[in-house]
């Protein structure tokens, strides 16, 4: 099977997963609308999935993807609890700034997973990506170090192991 099709393919069945996952289907008529919005999908941006570069296989970065995963909801979580203590603070201990940081990252997918868990994570958000010299701008509600090589350790260094294990 070709590159091309394979994409396709699996874009279509991902989508008509996520369709199905997301609405309930009480009748024919509306898995139908599903599965036509799902070829649609898949026929328009089918493409987006296309490599014909060798990566690992999928086998092996699934373990990976699930522990970078179950980090990024406890880094999430530890956020959350931060945020919160800051937010209820009676004196306001916030030092918010724009940093920068650098990734190790080169794959534009790996570094679009690292800025959204940044982005997700509150408390910091990705203000500008420069892929090509791999600098992320992040803005911090509570900057903790100026200098890049620390800020990268504190805000990237807990996702980039693991999405080089996955995209790289």
């Amino acid at each position: 099977m070709q590159i091309k099709t394979r994409s396709r393919l699996i874009v279509f069945i991902l989508s008509f997963l996520v369709w199905a996952a997301l609405t309930p289907i009480r009748n024919v008529q509306e898995m139908l609308a599903g599965l036509v919005v799902s070829a649609l999908v898949s026929f328009l941006a089918g493409h987006f999935l296309i490599t014909t570069e060798k990566r690992r296989p999928f086998a092996r970065r699934i373990i990976p993807a699930l522990l970078y995963f179950f980090r990024f909801l406890w880094e999430m979580v530890k956020a959350n609890v931060h945020v919160a203590y800051l937010v209820l603070h009676p004196n306001l201990p916030i030092r918010p700034g724009i940093v920068k940081i650098r990734t190790r990252l080169t794959k534009d997918s790996a570094i679009t997973v690292l800025t959204n868990s940044i982005t997700l994570t509150p408390g910091t958000l990705t203000v500008d990506v420069n892929p090509g010299r791999q600098e992320i701008y992040v803005h911090w509600i509570d900057i903790r170090a100026t200098d890049v090589e620390q800020a990268t350790r504190l805000i990237a260094g807990k996702f980039e192991g693991r999405l080089m294990e996955v995209f790289e």
